[in-house]
């Protein structure tokens, strides 16, 4: 099957609306070897309108395996300098950036988790400025993901290579709503603008806390901070270039209050990371904190995930995506944060995002802290979302409103 439309139109998608790419401006892209292809495309596309110039940071799942399982062992507590400067110095500059999510779900399986709580703890360490200004969109960023064999085969057991490649290819097509047309862009700029009318919906509710229940289980209350703000679609990076940070996107999301987390939350659904899938998640909040955490398979990798620093135990963002949407009635697991996420209501341990708080992209650390936002090194999105998942919120006026019935909006 020739999709060579498809392909070329994606890019395009990626460069004028996920990242909206501005004359004289550089783009980083970040992507697997086996992806190079792709990337060409959207060099070309970013070229095309303007682009100063484009610069590659390359990926590669069987190096990075083979470091895990065999460097030395004080490599995991450094980061080179030039990737430090590299990425540090790109942010600062305002560069968008692009990075292609694509690697075998499984491919750090069997690595000693020390190793790679370690390796992040450097990392962020390096790479604050990196990190911050991303979180603090202080440069556009987009991240998107095209097909590779070893994860298609795992989306598509039973399938041959081939097959479930092109499966694989139809899936992500559908979710980023491309077809071959050349009208990606405007389909696009349409649906932004459709996620924003339930933004400004879920804004003007001036919610003080929500409580999740379903039959998995979760019974679990998260209160809001005073100021919040809900966002989705679109955002602006600090010098009001408006980009899509996740391509595909279904979600509203906001920042709950560091410590008015309480009760017991189930994931629907696998979690993959680091490397590693993580099935059966059962989270149980005190004040805030992950007092419990257990998972049916993983759990040594997940109890890692939320011990990389103190924030890392506790929620940094709230997600809501309807069950009857795009990606979740594909019936299709990912094994793909970007696309599993997008399929289902979801939470994140670790840090926040300056946006969800009025003022906060200009606030210091210590500011978005006392305004009741999380601060960590890291930000692990999970799924929660089920089709009983009821949502009840809770004004500071004192009005009940539900705000998900039976899995889906109810606003």
């Amino acid at each position: 099957m020739d999709m060579t439309n498809q392909f070329q139109e994606y890019a395009r998608l990626l460069i004028e609306v996920g990242l909206n790419v501005q004359k004289g401006q550089d783009l980083v892209i970040a992507c697997p070897v086996e992806c190079a292809w792709f990337a060409r495309l959207c060099a070309a596309a970013a070229y095309d309108v303007g682009c100063r110039e484009v610069v590659m940071n390359w990926r590669d799942d069987a190096l990075n395996r083979m470091k895990y399982l065999r460097a030395a062992d004080e490599v995991f507590d450094a980061t080179p300098a030039w990737q430090a400067e590299f990425l540090n110095g790109y942010a600062r500059k305002g560069a968008a950036y692009l990075s292609v999510s694509a690697s075998d779900p499984e491919n750090l399986k069997g690595v000693d988790p020390d190793r790679l709580v370690r390796q992040q703890r450097a990392g962020s360490k390096a790479l604050a400025d990196f990190h911050r200004l991303q979180m603090n969109n202080g440069f556009p960023w987009c991240v998107a993901s095209i097909p590779i064999p070893s994860w298609a085969v795992k989306a598509f057991p039973g399938c041959g290579e081939a097959e479930a490649m092109e499966k694989l290819w139809g899936a992500i097509f559908e979710a980023v709503r491309v077809t071959g047309d050349g009208q990606a862009v405007s389909r696009w700029r349409e649906h932004v603008d459709t996620l924003q009318k339930r933004v400004d919906a879920l804004n003007s509710l001036n919610l003080e806390r929500l409580h999740y229940t379903n039959s998995l289980g979760t019974d679990l209350t998260i209160r809001l901070p005073e100021g919040h703000v809900w966002s989705g679609g679109d955002g602006a990076a600090a010098t009001g270039q408006r980009f899509v940070a996740n391509i595909p996107t279904e979600e509203i999301f906001t920042a709950p209050l560091r410590d008015g987390v309480d009760g017991v939350v189930y994931a629907s659904l696998p979690l993959v990371h680091d490397g590693n899938i993580i099935k059966g998640i059962r989270f149980t909040f005190r004040d805030g904190r992950i007092v419990e955490a257990q998972a049916d398979e993983g759990e040594e990798q997940l109890k890692a995930a939320i011990s990389l620093d103190e924030g890392a135990a506790r929620l940094g963002e709230v997600a809501l995506v309807p069950y009857d949407s795009p990606i979740s009635n594909q019936r299709l697991l990912y094994y793909n944060t970007l696309f599993d996420e997008n399929a289902s209501c979801h939470l994140a341990f670790g840090q926040a995002y300056a946006e969800c708080i009025r003022g906060g992209e200009k606030m210091s650390k210590e500011e978005l802290l006392s305004a009741g936002l999380n601060d960590s090194i890291t930000h692990v999105d999970f799924m929660v979302g089920t089709a009983d998942l009821s949502i009840v919120g809770y004004t500071r006026d004192g009005r009940e409103v539900p705000i998900f019935v039976n899995g889906n909006f109810a606003l």
